[in-house]
């Protein structure tokens, strides 16, 4: 069963500040470009971006914050670059996650993990049992994933778990075996870097996200860039299907 139900079975409750935050943190290459280093150095300074952000989160009380960190299709990239995130993503785990537990926040992370070596698994596993009691901000960073595996995945767990369904599944059934079946729906999503797409990221989830795209580059994505996010969103008009005239019936 899962803890939350989705947007398109059951109206969720809108509150001023979003509940769930998913970001695609885009544009820390052409960050470096501009100041004509590596793209690394874009990369390094972007773990920069993603501190200062969860802190944010936290003064905000935003419960859930959702990185994409690198998806399933990031391996096109070239080796160098490849293996550099890899070496970064262990070296944040080992420098931050002491750092997460101390402010009681919980890390989970989702995605394949059958192409990470065997160090980095075993410091993911450990760092989610580290964090798992944890019950303030749930920091979930999205690693080799991407929306159609998490799909099929869940389909695949569905039919093991409940072949006696066969012919007669509904959304219900596949929500509990989709990764953040832990977490409600994103109630925001923002994309950095001035592209204007998805990318294959949570695309069950997004189903009725409120969007924001920026042209500001993730290390560049600072507490002002955030808040004009935040902003952005509250002026949105929530109506899950419904019409204006019905919201204006109802308590926001």
């Amino acid at each position: 069963m899962a803890l939350f139900s989705s947007a398109t079975q059951r109206v969720p409750p809108v509150s001023e500040v979003p509940k769930h935050v998913a970001v695609i943190m885009d544009g820390n290459g052409r960050w470096a470009r501009k100041r004509f280093l590596p793209r690394i150095a874009g990369h390094k300074r972007g773990v920069e971006t993603v501190r200062d952000i969860v802190k944010q989160c936290i003064e905000l009380k935003v419960g859930y914050l959702t990185l994409f960190a690198f998806s399933s299709e990031n391996w096109r990239r070239p080796p160098e670059e490849v293996s550099f995130l890899m070496s970064l993503f262990m070296e944040a785990l080992k420098r931050e996650v002491s750092k997460l537990h101390q402010n009681n926040i919980k890390l989970i992370m989702i995605g394949d993990r059958s192409r990470f070596d065997a160090s980095l698994i075993e410091k993911i596993e450990a760092s989610e049992q580290l964090t798992a009691n944890n019950t303030g901000l749930v920091l979930t960073i999205a690693a080799n994933y991407g929306g159609r595996w998490d799909i099929l995945q869940a389909v695949t767990k569905m039919q093991k778990a409940e072949p006696e369904l066969a012919g007669a599944y509904d959304e219900t059934h596949l929500t509990p075996y989709l990764s953040m079946s832990y977490a409600p729906e994103p109630d925001l999503f923002i994309r950095t870097g001035g592209e204007k797409r998805i990318s294959n990221f949570l695309l069950w989830q997004l189903a009725y996200t409120e969007l924001y795209f920026t042209d500001t580059l993730w290390p560049d994505f600072n507490e002002s860039a955030f808040n004009a996010a935040i902003q952005s969103y509250q002026q949105r008009e929530r109506r899950f299907g419904r019409t204006s005239e019905q919201l204006s019936e109802s308590p926001r």
